[in-house]
């Protein structure tokens, strides 16, 4: 990724930089919170409703009884999760 620092410098240092959104590449912009969150919401089961635990990318991960056991699970995993509207 295009990472710079705040006086324009590349550095492999990723605490002092950071991404700059007009260098951002579309398969980038894809990649962005994969590693630190995921979402939760309804979906239907053969076995009726359920709830759908699913990466930034929108790939599923997990399937729970209900949304607090759904976003339990995404903390267990050391991820935040977000809520989507």
């Amino acid at each position: 990724m295009n990472i710079k620092t705040h006086d324009g410098i590349a550095e492999d240092a990723p605490f002092q930089a950071f991404l700059d959104p007009h260098q951002i590449t579309e398969a980038q912009l894809a990649e962005l919170g994969l590693e630190e969150i995921a979402y939760v919401r309804p979906i239907m089961t053969p076995n009726g409703p359920a709830f759908g635990v699913f990466a930034a990318n929108g790939v599923p991960m997990a399937v729970a009884a209900d949304n607090s056991v759904a976003r339990a699970a995404i903390v267990q995993h050391e991820l935040a999760p977000v809520s989507v509207h």
